[in-house]
This record gives structure tokens, C-alpha cells and sequence, in this order.
């Protein structure tokens, strides 16, 4: 118990700095940070690129070896969710609102305002946006998320191990070593990513909330009226949070897919139905005949191709790696029962199949209006883009009140979900963390978003999660060699016991 509360104090004091100076001197942050993102994505991207594509390359390799048929579990151990319900969960912890407004803010920025290859406004241009936001939101995401969850389930469900990421790597540097500082530093590192970038996002929802209800209602668009919206969601997260992760994010995430898709069906049907059809098919053959390119792309001898894999490809890839132990502790929560090739074919083509279908509807609807003159999308900011998509097509304004209801929704969701892996984490991995703990990380992570909100330090502490991926990204590596060494291991064992018995 005292490492863990060493933990939680050395989280709190991290966070705690950084609020202040995000507070105090927003724009120095955002200064010194931006320096250092640049700098790492400079210096680093070609290694985010690697790594990204090993995780991959490991994923999709336990999918058909012999250590596939390995339960999350015990041999007799039954999956506590249904598969539907598993792959809401998924999605929705794993991409969430975000879903929400990069799908037409992404497409269009590649096509209009800064094209990732061809001139922007080309047709070359508008075809390159979708194949971009497909691979960036595709199978290299998930993959990161799934070495953390594979690794963190296997140990805590198959082993019998703490649900903590310094726990996964005993096999490497031994039982004192993680109990120790090191294993202390890893999870303090874990605990500040998932605050800094859960609150971050509680910001970031909270501002287009009320950007919507502005666009629809011309509700002041004011910190009181953001300061409201966060207090009621932080009252439904908290209730959700205290009924349980059987109950509340289970519910939430059922009827949350099921809006989005209603919704997704209906700008499907009055959107460019046609268009949208013949784009998604063309955008997976792109993606698809495209992947290595992509995945490898570096661009050494373009200064300004270079500049937007930086912006985009690289910034994502870290920014995935910094999300991985808040994501990856909650797969690994909702997949005990699981065999590894089932949980690697659910999370690695489920939620990205979903990711290239949503892309794909919201994406060319943005696009055909822009195409055609309708509308200058391009000119709206990202919290309203989509927004001023929907009332350019029929029902527009129902469609547009549904879309706030799906961001509220992916909103309590993500701040439960976190809820839920910072009280693991500050309970020494107990996958039932007791609600008092959970509601604590709530209201912490509320304060957190309001204050930098009103400071206008969001930005920063962005900035400073995509920092903390470096560092992470070699516990993410030595989390799947750890994983690997012993999956091989126990196998060796198996054999050699069913030898003695022949």
C-alpha cells in the first residue's frame, strides 16, 4: 500500500505543477512545450514510425501462432460482456467524441487546407484526405492500444498479477525492482498520462458542447455556460461511475452506439449516398495498396511534406502511445475470457472498420459540399464543423441535436472509463476500485479541466501528454517483450509437462 499511495502522490504532485503553470503562465507553457514537441517529433519520428509498425507486426503475428488459443483467464473462464456490447465498449473508450468532429474536420484539412501529398483543393487531394484519416485512426492505432491490454490482461486475468503496468514487467527486472522506484516512477507515469489527457479532453468536449448549443441555439458561448455543462456531466459520470462498470458504462456505451449509428444512418441516407459508396470503396483499395508507403513514410529530402507528418502522422502516433495506459488498463478490464486471437481480431478490425465507416459518411458529406460550393466547411472551426455539415443536408437541425446527445454521452463514458483506471491504479490494480476512490478521480479530473479551461492552457497539457509518449513508448516495448518471454516460457513448460506424462 505504500507504493501505491507514493503513486498517487507523485501523480498528483505532477499534475498539480503543471495546472499551475498552466494557469499561470498559459502561453509560456504552450511556448516551452510546442518547443519540445517539435523537437521530439523532429528528432523521434522515424522512431514512432518503427515502433508503431513492430506493434502491428506483433499483433497481427500472435493472431496466428500457437499462443492464440491462451485465455485472458482461466481455461474454463466465460467473457463477462457479449460481443456487441464488448465492441461498444471498445469504441467507446478508445476513440470516443473524438469520433465526433475529426471525422469531417480531418477529411477536410487534408483536402482544402493542407494536403498531406497533392495541392490542396485537388481532386488528387480530396481522394488522399479520406486514405489518410483511414490510416490514422485505423489498425496502427489500435495496435498500440492492444499490446498495453493484451499484456496488462494476461498478467492480471492468466497470471494472477496486480492490474498495474509495472506489475507486467516483474519477468524482466524482477519482483524488487517493480515494487520499488522504477515500477513507482512507471505507474505515476501512467496514472499523469491519464489525467492530463482525460481532463485535456473534458475541456476540448466541453467547448464543443457549447459550441454546438450556440450554433443551434445561440447560447452564449461563455466558461459560465462551459463551467454548467461540466458540472452536469460530472454529476452523470460520477452516478455512472458509482453504479459500476457491469451498469453504468456498459449502458452508456450500448446506447451510445446505437445513437451514433441512427445517426450515421441518417446523414448515410440524405447525404450523398452514391458518392459516399463509391468513395469508401475506393478509399480502402487506396488504403490498402498504400499501407507500407504510409506506414513508413518519412519524407527526408521535403521540408513541407516533412512538416505535415510531423503535424499529423507523427503527432497521432504519440499521441496514441500516451492514451495506451488509460485505453489498454480498460480493454483489459472488459476482455477477461477472452482467447488472444479473439481479442486481437476484436480490437484491432472491429473499432477500425467502425473508424473508416463513420470517416467515410461524415468525411464525404463535408467534402461534397465544399466540392460543389455549397458550403466552406474549411472556414469553421473543428468544435463546429460538423455542426455546420448537418444543417446543410435534410433534417439537419434533429441530426445536429442528436450529435450533442452522442458527445455528452462519449463525454461521461471517457470520464468514467478514467474514473475507473486511475482508482485501479491508486488501489494497487484492484479491477474493482471502490466508488469513493472512483468519484475522488472525478471531481480531481473535473477541477483539472475547469481550471485550465479557464486559463486557456488546453493546449499545453496537450502538448505535454505527446511529451510523456517518449518515455512511455519504451514501456509499451519492454511491456511486449515481457509479455512475449512469458507466453514462451509457459509454453515450454506445458510441453515439456505433457513429455513427462507421455
Amino acid at each position: 500500500m505504500k507504493n501505491v499511495t507514493l503513486v498517487f502522490w507523485i501523480s498528483i504532485a505532477i499534475c498539480a505543477i503543471l495546472v499551475i503553470w498552466g494557469a499561470s503562465s498559459p502561453d509560456q507553457l504552450e511556448s516551452v512545450t510546442n518547443t519540445l514537441t517539435s523537437t521530439f517529433s523532429t528528432g523521434f519520428g522515424w522512431y514512432y514510425l518503427i515502433i508503431v509498425v513492430f506493434m502491428l507486426g506483433f499483433c497481427v503475428y500472435l493472431i496466428f501462432s500457437p499462443y492464440g488459443r491462451i485465455k485472458l483467464g482461466e481455461e474454463d473462464t466465460k467473457p463477462e460482456f457479449n460481443l456487441p456490447t464488448w465492441f461498444a465498449m471498445l469504441f467507446t473508450a478508445g476513440m470516443g467524441m473524438a469520433m465526433v468532429f475529426w471525422t469531417t474536420a480531418e477529411p477536410i484539412s487534408h483536402a482544402f487546407i493542407n494536403a498531406p501529398e497533392a495541392e490542396a483543393g485537388t481532386d488528387q487531394a480530396i481522394q488522399d484526405s479520406l486514405q489518410y484519416a483511414f490510416f490514422h485512426w485505423g489498425i496502427h492505432a489500435w495496435a498500440v492500444y492492444a499490446v498495453v491490454a493484451l499484456t496488462l490482461a494476461y498478467f492480471k486475468f492468466h497470471r494472477g498479477y496486480p492490474g498495474l503496468i509495472s506489475a507486467t514487467l516483474v519477468p524482466l527486472f524482477g519482483e524488487k525492482s517493480m515494487r520499488g522506484f522504477p515500477g513507482t516512477l512507471i505507474d505515476s507515469l501512467a496514472v499523469f498520462a491519464t489525467v492530463v489527457g482525460v481532463a485535456s479532453t473534458l475541456g476540448f468536449g466541453t467547448a464543443q458542447i457549447n459550441e454546438g448549443l450556440a450554433f443551434l441555439f445561440n447560447t452564449p458561448n461563455t466558461f459560465f455556460v462551459q463551467v454548467i455543462v461540466l458540472v452536469i456531466a460530472t454529476v452523470l459520470f460520477i452516478i455512472s461511475a458509482w453504479s459500476g462498470i457491469s451498469k453504468g458504462i456498459k449502458y452508456l456505451s450500448n446506447l451510445n452506439m446505437w445513437l451514433a449509428f441512427i445517426l450515421l444512418i441518417a446523414l448515410f441516407i440524405v447525404g450523398p449516398t452514391l458518392y459516399i459508396l463509391d468513395m469508401f470503396t475506393s478509399t480502402t483499395g487506396n488504403y490498402i495498396s498504400n499501407f507500407f508507403n504510409m506506414s513508413f513514410r518519412s519524407a527526408p529530402l521535403d521540408e513541407g511534406t516533412r512538416d505535415w507528418i510531423d503535424a499529423w502522422t507523427i503527432f497521432y502516433w504519440a499521441w496514441w502511445i500516451s492514451w495506451s495506459p488509460f485505453v489498454g488498463i480498460f480493454i483489459a478490464r472488459i476482455s477477461k475470457g477472452r482467447s488472444i486471437k479473439e481479442f486481437m481480431l476484436g480490437v484491432l478490425f472491429v473499432p477500425s472498420l467502425v473508424c473508416f465507416i463513420f470517416f467515410t459518411v461524415f468525411g464525404v458529406s463535408a467534402l461534397n459540399l465544399e466540392q460543389n460550393g455549397i458550403a466552406e466547411i474549411s472556414q469553421y472551426p473543428m468544435e463546429t464543423a460538423t455542426f455546420a455539415v448537418l444543417q446543410e443536408y435534410p433534417l439537419g437541425f434533429l441530426m445536429s441535436l442528436v450529435t450533442i446527445v452522442v458527445i455528452a454521452v462519449f463525454f461521461i463514458t471517457s470520464a468514467d472509463s478514467a474514473t475507473f483506471v486511475l482508482g485501479m491504479l491508486s488501489s494497487n490494480g484492484s479491477i474493482d476500485p471502490a466508488g469513493i476512490v472512483k468519484i475522488s478521480w472525478g471531481v480531481a479530473l473535473s477541477l483539472v479541466a475547469a481550471v485550465v479551461m479557464y486559463f486557456g492552457g488546453t493546449q499545453g497539457l496537450q502538448n505535454t501528454l505527446i511529451i510523456a509518449a517518449l518515455p512511455f513508448s519504451v514501456v509499451v516495448l519492454l511491456m511486449g517483450g515481457s509479455f512475449f518471454k512469458t507466453v514462451r516460457d509457459e509454453r515450454k513448460q506445458s510441453k515439456a509437462k505433457k513429455s513427462k506424462a507421455a
